[in-house]
């Protein structure tokens, strides 16, 4: 999406775009917000790449509140794989197959990766032999 269409979508010129993406200007979390719904993905998008640790042990000013990354707050982001841009990102690509049969394939597969994972990791990750001895 180009500044230009961005600004459209949020009511502001592409310079002002520029000076938030430059950093020149500060993003407000309803701005934010905003951004997030014209680009079409969640608020967290912004703060994947964020280190785990960045916003943890920080107090919230003049509330008395536990730091943002603090287990079971919505910031939890390691423990939440529903707000990842990966999981966003998988699920638009998902959707792109037109083909059911294919796309249901593709579901059963990474379910049955997935159980097999969770239960290596489960079992202590020894990698057990099957049935036909390999």
């Amino acid at each position: 999406m180009t500044q230009s269409k961005l600004g459209d979508a949020v009511g502001l010129t592409f310079q002002q775009i520029q000076k938030y993406e430059r950093g020149s200007n500060r993003i407000g979390s309803s701005r934010l917000y905003e951004f997030a719904k014209a680009l079409d993905v969640p608020v967290s998008f912004f703060f994947d790449e964020m280190p785990s640790n960045a916003l943890s042990g920080r107090p919230m000013s003049g509330r008395g509140r536990k730091g943002f990354g603090e287990a079971g707050t919505p910031f939890d982001q390691e423990k939440d794989p529903l707000i990842k841009r990966e999981t966003l990102e998988l699920m638009r690509a998902y959707y792109k197959i037109r083909e059911d049969r294919v796309r249901k394939r593709i579901f059963e597969m990474v379910k049955a990766v997935g159980a097999v994972s969770h239960a290596a990791a489960l079992g202590g990750g020894k990698h057990r032999r099957s049935a036909h001895g390999d």
